[in-house]
């Protein structure tokens, strides 16, 4: 979510850091299952859009972005960020349209999975890569083990999760010259993007005091609450303890799912996230920086 870099990696890690963090990682999940609720009525496209549009508001009041404008040399990272964020959170909304929240954020944590490992050579490290390829077999509906499952929410979640990897690339070299100012550039581009997808579904019920307060929501939730959080903690916490604890982000998402939706997963399914989990853990531990939560 932001790429403001983490405290030394000497510094002690107290409570209220660790706590923070586990927070903002709930608050995500928390945004995911409120965003669900609204897909009857707005559909995947409507409900991104407005998640979209709110966070870019509120990123926009807390962050001040106009303060400090991008350069000509930095607009085409800027336009490479924000047009990835915009393709992460439709192609996410869609996936959990079709699959439990726990599958799919498992599924799409693959991607800076995949990033943190690229280009390594070390055995132990394609061994965490093997462990994730693992995980996604057994979350595949063509293994005949988790039955049930939707294979275009599946492919879905895999992309959001190709998304997610070329977020971290672009939000490194974007936020090189933006700081933390870059996901309120990146989540405006992305909203503006979304308009053409998601707003005929979201017209009707741009009055409708209900729906817009669900949005409001999910913009809260999903965006400024845990973008706050992060500011927070980062300064504070270790890249590589950072690093391991975003790995239980598909645990909270299937204990969020259970929780709010009534999302029950069989036992290979769970193997399944916990293989995910535990390759992405191994990746952290022997990783450099820490892995941004998405925007």
């Amino acid at each position: 979510m932001t790429t403001a870099q983490a405290a030394n990696q000497e510094t002690p890690v107290g409570a209220m850091p660790v706590l923070g963090l586990l927070g903002a990682i709930l608050s995500v999940q928390v945004g995911a299952a409120f965003a669900k609720g609204l897909f009857p009525v707005l559909g995947s496209e409507g409900t991104t859009m407005l998640r979209l549009a709110i966070g870019a508001l509120m990123l926009a009041a807390v962050l001040r972005p106009w303060k400090v404008l991008p350069s000509r040399k930095n607009l085409p990272w800027l336009a490479a960020y924000g047009i990835t964020v915009c393709a992460m959170n439709m192609l996410f909304y869609a996936a959990l349209q079709r699959i439990p929240l726990g599958i799919c954020v498992a599924l799409e944590f693959t991607g800076p999975l995949f990033v943190a490992t690229l280009g390594s050579r070390r055995v132990l490290d394609l061994a965490w890569v093997a462990l994730a390829i693992a995980g996604i077999v057994l979350l595949s509906p063509f293994a005949g083990i988790s039955r049930g499952l939707d294979p275009l929410g599946v492919a879905l979640a895999l992309a959001a999760g190709a998304c997610w990897g070329l977020y971290i690339i672009f939000a490194q070299k974007a936020g090189a010259e933006l700081g933390v100012r870059t996901s309120a550039y990146g989540m405006a581009i992305a909203a503006v993007l979304a308009l053409p997808f998601g707003f005929s579904a979201a017209q009707p019920y741009l009055t409708d005091p209900h729906i817009m307060a669900g949005a409001a929501v999910v913009g809260l939730f999903s965006s400024a609450l845990p973008f706050y959080l992060e500011m927070l903690v980062l300064a504070r916490m270790p890249a590589k303890v950072y690093g391991m604890l975003v790995c239980l982000e598909p645990a909270g998402g299937a204990l969020t799912g259970f929780l709010f939706l009534h999302e029950k997963l069989n036992l290979l399914q769970c193997a399944g996230i916990a293989a995910v989990i535990a390759a992405a853990f191994g990746a952290a531990v022997a990783a450099r920086r820490p892995v941004p939560l998405p925007t």
